[in-house]
């Protein structure tokens, strides 16, 4: 399953019920928002905790009677293959893939996108379209009110990288 980071984004609820999450891309402050988005709902719902990996080859499973589910962030998707997946598929836990784009990647990204307990999250520039969704989203919550002049220099004027709509 692929998943747009802009409904992610605006709409907290739209982030699938998954155990395997694959963020990619080349825009590093959106990659790191959905990360923390992801990682705060498993937290909340699952009261999971987390922990930090460089590649799924380290990943031990070691269940407790009485601990929480995991959160497990994987910096990297090298070593990662069938085999690996499924090693892990039968794990409670939940794991969050974080790569930035590039061919060795390609194969991992294909996999994530057809297997049904996955998600992808390529996360790239915001177009114009998604800075106005975004910038309406904001100014919406926080009941603000623009002239048209502002809000279009705003559009126009903000990047096309996510930090720049943190608050």
């Amino acid at each position: 399953m692929k998943a747009a980071p802009i409904d992610l984004l605006l709409n907290r609820e739209a982030i699938p019920n998954k155990k395997f999450f694959l963020i990619s891309g080349n825009e590093l402050t959106l990659m790191e928002k959905i990360k923390t988005l992801i990682v705060d709902k498993y937290q909340h719902k699952e009261m999971a905790t987390v922990t930090k990996i460089d590649t799924i080859k380290e990943f031990v499973d070691e269940a407790g009677l009485f601990e929480n589910k995991k959160i497990y962030l994987v910096n990297s998707c090298k070593g990662f293959d069938e085999k690996n997946f499924n090693n892990i598929r039968n794990s409670q836990n939940i794991f969050i893939f974080i790569q930035e784009n590039s061919q060795s990647i390609k194969k991992t990204k294909n996999f994530f996108n057809k297997e049904k307990d996955c998600c992808l999250v390529d996360c790239y520039e915001l177009e114009r379209d998604s800075r106005i969704k975004i910038l309406n989203k904001f100014i919406n919550d926080n009941k603000l009110v623009l002239s048209k002049d502002v809000y279009w220099l705003m559009v126009e004027k903000l990047e096309s990288k996510y930090m720049f709509f943190e608050t």
